[in-house]
């Protein structure tokens, strides 16, 4: 499963400090359908994302009846990202 969406970054400061967006509600619905053959326990998502010309693997956090996608530090500053910056993000579902 693939998905692009633009969100804004957020803050949350832990422990430790991460830096996240949201997953808009029409793709958590898309997600809560796949969650239960992809995670790997508490709901995690494995996926593969990127923003601009970075690329990485993570783990889509269930948050707020919804996702969230954390945002590494090396993402943030190869691509030039701060707090409240909005940004295009695409995903693929890792089915493992």
């Amino acid at each position: 499963m693939d998905m692009e969406f633009t969100g804004e970054v957020w803050f949350w400061r832990g422990p430790p400090p991460f830096h996240f967006v949201t997953v808009p509600e029409p793709h958590c619905d898309d997600l809560a359908e796949v969650a239960g053959e992809v995670s790997y326990g508490w709901g995690m998502v494995p996926v593969g994302a990127r923003i601009g010309d970075t690329t990485w693997t993570t783990t889509l956090f269930p948050k707020y009846g919804g996702y969230i996608v954390p945002i590494k530090a090396t993402v943030r500053k190869a691509e030039g990202i701060e707090v409240g910056d909005d940004v295009t993000i695409r995903l693929t579902v890792d089915g493992g």
